[in-house]
């Protein structure tokens, strides 16, 4: 909702609305956020993806894998306007999304993080914060040039927002500090909090343990929890963690080569046969 507050769902409205998957990743629920539909995206003569299909449905928390070179940044790039398809459509609440640009994409309520963090490493954790808010309240050119009083308000509510959301997020004693030097682990919160003051529906994290160990990856499963249930939103994850993702995910995508080789709950995906092959060679039995 541009200029304004958006109502955030709590996390027992999220509960309601979900269905959990059985052991083929159906659901009895057909609240679909997220639609994408035979998508290819070709380099030259490689194939990234190829048929590519998703139905993401609210409060999801879908994680995709595969070894790499599979395609998952690149569906990333995709989906958020990064890199145009070759073939397919991707719609975003039934509205046709699919040759947006970034920001565009953003402000349909879709939102990502990086495989490397993209933060502004000289400017403060609520600098960090603001910017990604200028997405819905930025002053326009005159009144800021002029310096009008319009501006100083928008700058205000910028910022109680930008700290509202640090709050929320357990991240406001770092608020002053330059990005840059904040340990690993919380460069990576801060990144995802930019994210969220976009006011997503959906968020897309492209390997966020990656670099952690094992403490810290403890504590971004708990933070990831936190928001998917404090903002009502649906998550997808693309990681190499395993043991992050069978413990977070409702379902889970196995791609190799670009294309869709498993798809269904964390039990059914770790005993298939094809993911087993994808990811230990042919002949490895479970």
């Amino acid at each position: 909702m541009p200029g304004g507050e958006r109502p955030w769902h709590s996390g027992g409205e999220v509960e309601s609305d979900i269905t959990r998957m059985d052991d083929n990743g159906a659901s009895a629920t057909n609240d679909t956020v997220l639609r994408v539909s035979g998508v290819s995206r070709r380099f030259r003569g490689l194939l990234a993806l190829t048929g590519y299909e998703l139905e993401l449905r609210q409060g999801e928390i879908l994680g995709v894998i595969g070894p790499n070179g599979a395609g998952k940044t690149t569906l990333f790039n995709v989906i958020t306007g990064f890199l145009r398809p070759t073939t397919g459509r991707i719609e975003m609440r039934g509205q046709d999304i699919t040759r947006l640009r970034p920001d565009q994409v953003a402000r349909r309520g879709i939102a990502r993080t990086f495989q490397t963090i993209r933060l502004f490493g000289k400017l403060s954790v609520i600098d960090n914060v603001k910017i990604a808010q200028q997405l819905h309240g930025k002053a326009g050119f005159w009144e800021t040039l002029v310096s009008a009083p319009s501006f100083y308000r928008k700058e205000r509510e910028l910022e109680r927002r930008a700290m509202r959301h640090l709050d929320d997020l357990g991240l406001a004693d770092l608020y002053a500090y330059p990005a840059a030097g904040l340990p690993y682990g919380s460069q990576r919160k801060v990144e995802i909090a930019r994210a969220l003051a976009l006011e997503p529906t959906v968020v897309l994290l492209d390997e966020p343990a990656a670099g952690m160990n094992a403490y810290e990856t403890t504590e971004l499963l708990g933070f990831i929890r936190r928001i998917h249930t404090q903002y009502g939103l649906s998550i997808v994850v693309v990681e190499h963690d395993m043991s992050l993702i069978m413990r977070l995910c409702d379902r889970i995508q196995v791609l190799n080569y670009g294309r869709t080789i498993c798809e269904g709950s964390p039990e059914r995906v770790r005993s298939d046969p094809a993911v087993i092959e994808a990811y230990l060679g042919g002949g490895t039995t479970a």
